[in-house]
């Protein structure tokens, strides 16, 4: 069932697994709502670091990264990427990056 959150004013519609509907409409603020519906209190730099990085590999690529490369080029081992977002790399990253549900192993 799709639902939506409402930030600085702006509605911004999510899938039934709250991913954003129109990646368009990302920002900061919005990054830090989902993060809270994801039960982040706080993001801090290496959240950012992943968040930016995933954003930045989708930008250049239509696709998210294999988790392997996301660990390899920001330096995180896999625990500390599911220690920052407890969901995991597709459910939490890149759901606070904006992107797509990703289809395969993120």
């Amino acid at each position: 069932m799709p639902c939506s959150i409402v930030v600085n004013g702006v509605e911004i519609e999510l899938d039934e697994d709250g991913f954003m509907i129109d990646p368009d409409l990302w920002n900061e603020d919005v990054a830090i709502a989902l993060a809270a519906s994801e039960g982040i209190a706080r993001l801090n730099e290496d959240h950012w670091k992943v968040i930016n990085y995933l954003r930045d590999y989708y930008k250049q690529y239509q696709i998210a990264p294999m988790v392997r490369k996301l660990c390899n080029d920001t330096g995180y081992n896999l625990n500390y990427v599911y220690r920052l977002f407890p969901s995991g790399p597709a459910r939490g990253a890149c759901k606070l990056a904006g992107l797509a549900k990703p289809t395969g192993c993120v």
